[in-house]
């Protein structure tokens, strides 16, 4: 393991439209670097790499000016809008290849930047990843509350391996940014991919601080098309459960075939009318819906037979 003045740190910034954040994060950060490096707890040579997920505000505009008056910033240009994780992939590549370990944290400030130094307390005992988990929810409304830790328990029942409440606050080591490397699905879910990486993990608590300025990049819709993305990603078993659904609505059927057979040979069709109308259409909604699991998983295959590049880097400052 390395000394302390030796261990180089790259902190993974993602920005989309983060205009109003960026100037009141590169203020904190890069006091908490410098006191880091004063403390000889990491390498002068630590950097933090704020990456531009096409943006279409001024927040490139914001990194070159931030880099340029600040050695101690990497700007990451991607060509496109490439979303929140393929944007995180990129620093974290980038950071594989230079760093000792990366911690990845949101542009906004939600995130404690005062756990980088219980994280690296961890990765020095022996810890490979380190996840930065809420330790609770008092600062968010009674609907977020509900929605977020729905969520990350629905997760778990569809058979994902996620860490309760856990975003994307962690720190990785280089070996395991190596092993990151070789998953090469396009459908990225890093909060599913990293669990499954392996090695000694350990957890640090902390309260999620409300957004220094800017939007949530969240809302309710993306969280739910999050959450399709990382089931379809990484369980089958929503397709296990239309198997189910067709065995029950298969006994189901029998069933009402007798009952028709009964109400012709007793004389009375008519009774059964409303029955069989709800049937139809609970059925049609049901098939409906399956249809809808089953192309979600076509879907993805698509996608991955394609192989096209997660990400495309226009520009790099370093």
């Amino acid at each position: 393991m390395k000394q302390n003045s030796n261990l180089i740190l790259y902190i993974v910034i993602p920005c989309y439209n983060e205009e109003k954040a960026l100037p009141l994060t590169e203020k904190e950060l890069t006091k908490k670097m410098t006191q880091l490096i004063k403390e000889n707890k990491i390498s002068k040579d630590s950097k933090i790499v704020l990456v531009n997920d096409g943006s279409k505000d001024k927040t490139w505009d914001i990194i070159e000016k931030i880099y340029n008056r600040n050695n101690i910033y990497i700007g990451i240009k991607l060509s496109k809008n490439k979303g929140h994780q393929n944007a995180l992939l990129a620093g974290l590549m980038y950071a594989k290849d230079n760093a000792d370990i990366s911690i990845s944290m949101d542009a906004d400030l939600q995130d404690d930047i005062n756990v980088i130094d219980e994280m690296i307390k961890k990765y020095k005992t022996g810890s490979e990843i380190v996840y930065g988990v809420r330790s609770s929810r008092r600062k968010d409304s009674i609907f977020k509350k509900i929605t977020a830790e729905g969520f990350y328990k629905f997760m778990s029942l569809m058979g994902v391996d996620i860490v309760f409440n856990h975003a994307d606050c962690r720190l990785m080591s280089k070996k395991t940014l190596e092993s990151l490397s070789k998953y090469k699905e396009v459908n990225l879910f890093l909060r599913g991919i990293v669990p499954q990486i392996g090695y000694k993990t350990d957890i640090v608590y902390y309260e999620r601080n409300e957004r220094v300025a800017g939007e949530s990049k969240y809302p309710l819709k993306k969280m739910l098309n999050f959450a399709i993305d990382g089931i379809t990603s990484f369980s089958i078993k929503p397709l296990k459960m239309i198997t189910t659904i067709g065995f029950i609505i298969l006994i189901l059927s029998f069933l009402v075939l007798i009952y028709s057979i009964i109400m012709k040979l007793i004389g009375n069709t008519v009774s059964g009318w409303t029955f069989i109308v709800c049937s139809i259409w609970l059925i049609g909604g049901i098939q409906t819906l399956c249809l809808g699991i089953i192309g979600e998983y076509i879907g993805k295959i698509y996608n991955e037979t394609k192989q096209r590049p997660r990400y495309i880097i226009e520009k790099i400052l370093d």
